[in-house]
């Protein structure tokens, strides 16, 4: 098979033999594009939520948000804390994340102490 090729403005004339016409072989070469389709997006379900307890009230409990490890701890039963108050600082993959009271309560107990290992969902408080 004969082809012309330009290269920098001068054409040559080569020739080519095909060893092997195997057509699943081919990829494309300089010059040719390929195109794919884009993979779906990636979805993750929610994280399951904590067994319920007779105990617990919904609403009345601070669950952790990450696995990780307990740096901070800044209240004590008893306290009186404010929306949005830090309670607990939690620490996952070398950074930290600040745990806040999720309304103005009471603080009834604390499930963990600084050094303590918490997974997602954890009940860390409770509130009255």
């Amino acid at each position: 098979m004969k082809l012309q090729i330009t290269v920098e403005g001068k054409t040559y004339e080569v020739e080519v033999e095909v060893l092997e016409e195997d057509e699943g072989a081919r990829t494309a070469g300089y010059g040719q594009y390929q195109s794919f389709a884009a993979p779906p997006p990636m979805t993750f379900p929610a994280p399951p939520l904590p067994a319920p307890d007779g105990n617990i009230a919904a609403g009345k409990v601070c669950c952790s948000p990450v696995t990780g490890l307990v740096i901070k701890v800044n209240i004590v039963p008893g306290q009186q804390v404010q929306p949005d108050e830090l309670i607990v600082v939690l620490e996952a993959m070398k950074m930290e994340t600040n745990v806040t009271a999720p309304c103005a309560s009471t603080v009834r107990s604390v499930n963990v102490a600084p050094g303590d290992s918490v997974k997602v969902n954890q009940v860390i408080v409770e509130f009255e």
